[in-house]
């Protein structure tokens, strides 16, 4: 509201010197009747009681005292009429002032509203969201959980077969191994039937007896060649191997030192593993300038003889 607003809303509602000094003068005289019809009704002969004399005098007094406050609040002149108008535009302003803080506090409480209605909006929206990805997160975990509850059948299962089949392949392993044991006897029971049969014999020819023993160790040889057994039977002068040898001890050997000078008891093996290794005796090297002079002795002796004999045979055949 405006001060001119103010100002003209109250000169509207202030009425004329003329209308004022009438209209409060009829207000004046009414009251004063009032009071003097008061007194003539307390002084009437109607009165019956105290109380009602004390009732009318507290009316009296009631009305006398807003009579004169509306005498005093009647303006006289027009310099109270002005500062009466004043006055109102002082409280208007002051009104409009407090009006006027009233709509920016409103309008600020308004923003601060809608500020917190966005948030409110935004913090709804990040919950939706955070609401949807534990959703896809609790579907993941279940997947997950799925998934492992799976796998962990699966190799349940697995171990099961893998256990099966462990006891499946030494079974077959120990069926194997039985039935090469198997095949093996079957062909030795044939040399231990031609042994038994060479023992039982009650001929006194030793060369037939030899004949058939060596028929046996033949057949036996043949036996251990068909499950790939060779014997290890080094030759006097070779290098010797720990890994297939086994030396006995060291002799006087014409072989060179560190060689193998005899075989002891022969080695086998199987394929390239080694079941016995061989029994050998190794050289020193002590006797080996003593063969060399030997052997050349024995090669000029024989080339002698071979010349003796030449001269032999032409004298024959003069």
């Amino acid at each position: 509201m405006s001060e001119d607003e103010g100002t003209n809303a109250t000169a509207q509602g202030v009425p004329s010197e003329e209308q004022s000094d009438d209209g409060e003068t009829a207000d004046v005289e009414s009251g004063a009747s009032g009071p003097d019809g008061s007194a003539v009704e307390a002084d009437s002969p109607g009165t019956d009681s105290p109380a009602e004399e004390s009732e009318s005098n507290k009316e009296t007094t009631t009305g006398s005292v807003a009579a004169s406050n509306a005498e005093a609040a009647i303006p006289e002149t027009s310099a109270d009429v002005q500062e009466l108008l004043d006055r109102v535009s002082e409280y208007d302003d002051d009104l409009a002032h407090q009006v006027t803080a009233v709509v920016e506090d409103a309008r600020a409480v308004n923003a601060t509203v809608a500020d917190q209605r966005e948030e409110l909006e935004d913090l709804s929206e990040r919950v939706a969201e955070q609401a949807e990805t534990i959703g896809e997160l609790q579907d993941d975990l279940e997947e997950a959980n799925t998934e492992i509850d799976d796998l962990q059948s699966r190799l349940k299962r697995k171990q099961a077969d893998f256990q099966n089949y462990k006891k499946r392949a030494k079974k077959r392993q120990q069926q194997i191994k039985d039935r090469a044991t198997e095949d093996l006897v079957e062909r030795l029971l044939g040399v231990r039937d031609n042994m038994k049969r060479a023992l039982e014999e009650e001929s006194g020819d030793a060369d037939s007896l030899r004949d058939g023993v060596e028929m046996t160790l033949r057949e036996f040889d043949r036996v251990l060649e068909d499950e790939n057994v060779s014997e290890i039977d080094p030759e006097p002068g070779t290098e010797s191997d720990p890994q297939r040898h086994e030396v006995m001890m060291q002799v006087d050997s014409a072989q060179p030192e560190g060689t193998i000078a005899d075989v002891f008891t022969p080695g086998y093996e199987m394929g390239e593993k080694v079941i016995q290794n061989a029994q050998v005796t190794v050289s020193n090297g002590e006797l080996e300038g003593d063969v060399d002079e030997n052997d050349s002795e024995t090669a000029a002796d024989s080339d002698d003889g071979g010349a003796g004999d030449e001269d032999a045979a032409d004298e024959t055949t003069d």
